[in-house]
């Protein structure tokens, strides 16, 4: 391996899109061990004027993970240290990152264990660039980063007439009326409409690794919002609860 390969594996390297406006554009960890597969997802990306960083190995993209929050990570399932869906979970549980896998693994389990856990795409390679780059603006936009906006600036959503604005944790009904929300409740939010139509774990929802299985307080927080927002809070149409796996946002959100 070269020195070039090795720095790849170990640590992860850093490539910025050019120009003024470099610091608003999305960034995108790309976690693939083979370099050759890395270096073409890199030049697809970076021609489309995307911020990356590149790691060859879990425990790289992890490390980084604790600096800087990327807006997508691609990841390929066959990592040589760990795991691909053991990272996913990983990173959607410290991150409210985006996940695109790209994989050698074709078969349909493995799709719809991806998307199942919270993936928000799925790529079998070998793959064509472009269709990459379109995968990863949609899932963008779908969450309401578009290329080219800034990062971390995304304030009000809205959802079948109803608006959240997240910095001033506030929630405002069809009708108008308006509804202070806790910090925790907010978190939870969040964590829902950043990732709606996707089961999330009771660990995403909170942000901890090390929730205790008899912890009930997202309970609490879900039956709560679940006051708020449903139309029978007792038969929940939008938070729905999915046995044995986690809680799942089932509506469309846009953002602004």
């Amino acid at each position: 391996m070269s020195e070039k390969e090795q720095q790849h594996a170990g640590t992860g390297t850093v490539h910025r899109a050019g120009g003024e406006e470099a610091g608003t554009r999305a960034l995108v960890f790309v976690i693939e061990d083979d370099t050759g597969v890395a270096r073409l997802v890199l030049s697809a990306l970076q021609e489309y004027g995307f911020n990356c960083e590149t790691f060859g190995s879990g425990a790289a993209a992890l490390r980084r993970l604790q600096i800087e929050k990327p807006d997508l990570c691609i990841i390929d399932l066959g990592l040589p240290d760990m795991d691909g869906f053991d990272l996913m979970r990983r990173i959607t549980a410290a991150s409210n990152s985006g996940v695109l896998i790209l994989t050698g693994r074709g078969h349909p389990a493995d799709r719809v264990m991806g998307l199942e856990m919270g993936g928000d795409d799925y790529v079998v390679k070998p793959f064509e660039a472009r269709e990459l780059v379109a995968r990863v603006r949609s899932i963008l936009r779908r969450r309401g980063l578009a290329p080219g906006q800034p990062p971390g600036k995304r304030r009000y959503a809205s959802f079948l007439g109803w608006r959240v604005d997240c910095g001033a944790n506030l929630l405002r009904a069809p009708d108008g009326a308006e509804h202070q929300v806790g910090t925790a409740e907010m978190q939870v939010l969040r964590a829902f409409i950043e990732r709606p139509h996707q089961i999330l774990t009771r660990e995403q929802l909170t942000g901890s690794r090390d929730l205790a299985p008899t912890d009930r307080s997202i309970d609490v927080r879900i039956s709560r919002l679940r006051r708020k927002i449903e139309a029978d809070p007792h038969d929940p149409a939008v938070i729905k609860t999915v046995y044995g796996a986690g809680y799942l946002f089932a509506a469309d959100v846009s953002w602004e």
